[in-house]
């Protein structure tokens, strides 16, 4: 037989073709390459399977459903569990791929081989038949695989590597980022439209998106009509392959070049000093439980990728059906490839992993002390610069916040800062010791010296939810576009809707509303901690009350750009209060670094009568000479007054003084002092500032209420001084601070 010799990339030493299989030269392939990888003249298949008696390749033309080649691989080509071929004469560009494997079938105990089933290979770089959003799956079809070409210029790209307490990750959905005819862009609802905002996003401010699922998924898997609208799967959490871009997310098919324009995304933000990271969905598949179909997983070891009961039925902890296996051996080495794949071949910064206690459970679904896959993602080598960020609970009722395993690596979406802030916001001034320690990161629930200062991802808003708008317009949910009569989605809100439910044309109730959004949004950037928001809520997008609109492909979850023009002093504010955290890095560096000097992070509590919390940082490159610790505040101790307090939890804050006395340095550059006031109470409150420093004074640099900046944002040319220290808050509003010398010039 001919002999086909070529260089191997990978071993650079010379390959013959040594058999023959279904009419095609072979040899034994790369063992510890898994997957399909191209080579000079030849692609090698690896594919893992610990149960099978038997695994073979098929070779399909474009859009066929019959292969027009079948490779069984010679068991000599086995080497423990791993199947390896080099098959010789293929053009990656004229064939698609996939897999037959048999084996024993006993469902009780959890096996499932089937040798007629065509499986898809579970490290597929790219997956076939979903190039085209919308488009349903034909019945007949199943999935296979294309073998991509990895060949994009990343040119001098490097990841920003921005420091953690730097970010501000603003989360968005790719499809519906652009879709809406009001984006402007020349391909909405793709990659490259996301592309064409991202000068948008610079002047917005945002150094980081967060990327919902663009894992290879099928958004037709559960499709159904609702009142003549088509409901699909539109967030996407339904994962295919784990290491497939979703080509319709593209806006032309990309033949084995699949994830060309997620590249050209990613370096063009990187190129913009903007981090791009991932919500990642480890903790199930699409082939959700018993019915549910046999795509790759189900078909290759289905008792080795999935928990199960002991009589072989799907354990559920993420409410999808099935719960991924995470912690067995070879789970954990699919998930940690995928992760390295991203991050090598696609230059992604961070993961935010969708219900990541589940990577936490062991195979029987017991929550772990110090579960192997969390602890080796920590400390894996090629994800030593990433970001890890955890959804810190799951659907089987496991809540981690503020425990969730973390090695000093791991941050957490902090839902109890969420729901603690909600409810403080709209008017609980019970809460207003708890808001403190929220508002100075949480340290109570992440104590620093196990966690750092960079755990707490703060959020007010997500995917998941109300919009920021919406959480001042409705107090119930109204979901009943969904088609289950709205009992999906969550109840637990905490929301208000103002004093009437949904749109309204009453003007004080729109004013409160907008006033109201605002607080939320200072409080959020002036709060210690990484802070993320939701796309749109910087122009007050609404949803009209739904949600959980997980299925609405449509003007509910598409970002309607008219809002932007609309909503002008909404958006200018967030700008603004992004630019604000910026410019006063005492506000989220944590306190002891070098570049903060000598810092303070204290809350100063209402006394009884008084509802006015503050919230004081302040710091300086040197500690000068005469500063003076626990300083007595004016006011403090009288009725109505406010008093300087401790929190109870250690670390919390410090106890420091500003009296005047040497309190602040002499350099213009040396200070950083900022007040965040928030006044949550339905009356004005009188608000007491500590004394400025000989020579400096107090400006105002945020005003919700409008009372002070009549457009809430302070102007260089024009700014406004407190007289003294003491100031009246209107009705639910915030204000901001910031130390400034008297006299300097503008």
């Amino acid at each position: 037989m001919r002999k086909n010799v070529y260089m191997s990339p990978l071993e650079n030493i010379q390959m013959i073709a040594m058999d023959e299989v279904g009419g095609f030269p072979v040899r034994p392939g790369l063992y510890e390459l898994y997957g399909a990888t191209a080579l000079p003249g030849a692609v090698n298949f690896t594919l893992h399977t610990h149960g099978a008696t038997s695994v073979e390749l098929l070779l399909f033309k474009r859009t066929e459903t019959e292969p027009y080649a079948v490779l069984k691989f010679p068991e000599s080509y086995r080497i423990g569990d791993v199947y390896a071929m080099i098959v010789f004469d293929l053009n990656i560009e004229n064939f698609e791929y996939a897999y037959r494997v048999d084996g024993p079938n006993n469902p009780r105990r959890g096996i499932t081989f089937d040798k007629n089933r065509i499986l898809l290979d579970p490290y597929a770089k790219a997956v076939t038949g979903q190039s085209v959003w919308g488009e349903k799956h034909r019945k007949k079809d199943f999935y296979k695989a294309r073998v991509v070409r990895n060949d994009f210029d990343w040119g001098t790209d490097r990841n920003p590597l921005l420091p953690m307490e730097d970010l501000v990750i603003y989360e968005l959905h790719v499809r519906g980022f652009t879709k809406h005819k009001s984006s402007g862009v020349r391909n909405p609802g793709t990659f490259d439209g996301l592309r064409e905002k991202i000068p948008y996003l610079r002047d917005l401010g945002i150094n980081a998106v967060e990327l919902m699922p663009i894992f290879e998924f099928d958004e037709m898997r559960d499709d159904r009509e609702v009142d003549g609208k088509k409901m699909i799967d539109y967030w996407g959490y339904n994962p295919i392959s784990f290491f497939a871009p979703n080509t319709s997310y593209a806006s032309e098919v990309e033949y084995n070049r699949e994830g060309r324009e997620l590249k050209k995304l990613i370096k063009a933000l990187n190129d913009n000093g903007i981090e791009c990271f991932l919500d990642v969905v480890f903790n199930h598949t699409a082939e959700q439980g018993e019915g549910g179909p046999f795509i790759s997983f189900k078909g290759l070891d289905n008792n080795v990728y999935y928990m199960l009961s002991p009589d072989g039925r799907y354990y559920n902890f993420s409410g999808c059906g099935n719960t991924l296996n995470c912690n067995h051996p070879v789970v954990q080495q699919l998930i940690l490839d995928s992760l390295r794949y991203w991050t090598v071949t696609y230059h992604i910064d961070g993961f935010r992993f969708d219900l990541a206690s589940i990577l936490g459970r062991n195979q029987d679904g017991r929550p772990m002390n110090n579960p192997p896959l969390l602890q080796n993602l920590a400390f894996d080598p090629i994800l030593a610069n990433v970001k890890l960020i955890a959804e810190a609970w799951d659907a089987g009722g496991l809540y981690q916040v503020g425990t969730f395993p973390s090695w000093r690596r791991w941050a957490e979406w902090n839902g109890k800062y969420r729901d603690d802030m909600r409810d403080y916001l709209k008017g609980d001034i019970s809460l207003t010791r708890i808001a403190a320690r929220r508002i100075m990161g949480s340290e109570d629930i992440y104590d620093p010296a196990s966690r750092g200062s960079t755990a707490s991802v703060n959020f007010l808003n997500c995917h998941d939810g109300f919009t920021l708008w919406d959480m001042y317009s409705y107090s119930r949910k109204h979901n009943e576009a969904n088609g289950w009569n709205n009992t999906d989605g969550s109840d637990d809100n905490r929301s208000w809707n103002c004093g009437e439910e949904g749109e309204t044309d009453d003007p004080r109730i729109v004013f409160l509303r907008k006033k109201l959004a605002k607080n939320a949004m200072a409080v959020l950037f002036m709060s210690r901690g990484i802070p993320m928001f939701l796309a749109g809520d910087e122009f007050l997008n609404t949803q009209f009350g739904n949600n959980n609109a997980y299925c609405q492909d449509n003007e509910v979850s598409w970002l309607d750009w008219n809002r932007m023009r609309e909503n002008a002093d909404h958006w200018n504010f967030v700008r603004h209060m992004i630019a604000l955290r910026k410019n006063h890095p005492v506000v989220r560096k944590p306190c002891g670094r070098a570049h903060c000097g000598f810092p303070v992070m204290r809350a100063i509590l209402p006394d009884e009568g008084a509802h006015v919390l503050r919230i004081l940082y302040a710091g300086r490159k040197r500690k000068p000479d005469g500063f003076e610790v626990a300083g007595r505040e004016p006011g403090a101790g009288r009725k109505g007054g406010h008093a300087e307090q401790k929190l109870d939890r250690k670390g919390a804050c410090e106890e420091m003084g500003f009296d005047g006395k040497g309190a602040f340095a002499d350099e213009d550059d040396g200070d950083d002092v900022v007040c965040l006031a928030v006044n949550v109470f339905w009356e004005a409150q009188m608000c007491i500032l500590p004394d400025p420093a000989p020579g400096y004074r107090w400006e105002i640099a945020c005003d919700t209420s409008e009372w002070y900046l009549p457009d809430s944002v302070s102007r260089k040319d024009m700014p406004v001084y407190v007289p003294g220290n003491r100031i009246r808050m209107d009705r639910r509003s915030v204000l901001v601070f910031t130390m400034e010398r008297a006299g300097r010039p503008m």
